[in-house]
């Protein structure tokens, strides 16, 4: 998988910055930790430039990362998944998989972002059921779907 070339990474930190569209400052995060050291610089300035590290495999941290966003959607809780939702959404841009971000930006947002969850996972081709039990399998398909996690009703927020 390509990533973003280092001019492309700091150039959308800027647009991000310049029209607002990262308040809290996570898609950032995720970029920062694709830059080298001295393009980190033009942007920021390390606290402990000897300790800057950037992250390697964007891929695998993706992958391993989606299990946050699936645990937030059958959590019900709307800020941190809204958060993980951006990060997901910034990694696909990042790893060069613009149709994966049109993908989640259509897929809108109800349900605490689980269409778009599974329209990351599913880009990519990732299984994301796999890990779960049945129960949860069950309430996150039903989200994705946009239904309530629980077809007799749900007590912790859904709403149809």
């Amino acid at each position: 998988m390509t990533i973003r070339t280092q001019k492309e990474i700091v150039s959308r930190v800027w647009a991000l910055r310049a029209n607002r569209g990262d308040i809290f400052g996570f898609r950032e995060e995720v970029l920062l930790e694709a830059l080298d050291l001295d393009d980190t610089r033009q942007i920021i300035t390390p606290r402990d430039p000897e300790a800057w590290t950037p992250r390697v495999d964007h891929e695998t941290y993706a992958r391993d990362y989606l299990r946050f966003p699936i645990g937030k959607v059958l959590d019900h809780r709307g800020n941190s998944a809204s958060r993980s939702v951006d990060k997901l959404s910034e990694l696909a841009w990042l790893l060069g998989r613009d149709d994966i971000v049109a993908g989640m930006d259509h897929a809108g947002y109800p349900m605490y972002g689980a269409p778009k969850v599974t329209a990351f996972a599913d880009g990519f081709g990732w299984p994301l059921l796999d890990d779960l039990d049945g129960d949860d399998r069950l309430a996150l398909a039903r989200m994705a779907e946009g239904q309530q996690c629980d077809p007799q009703g749900c007590e912790r927020g859904c709403a149809d």
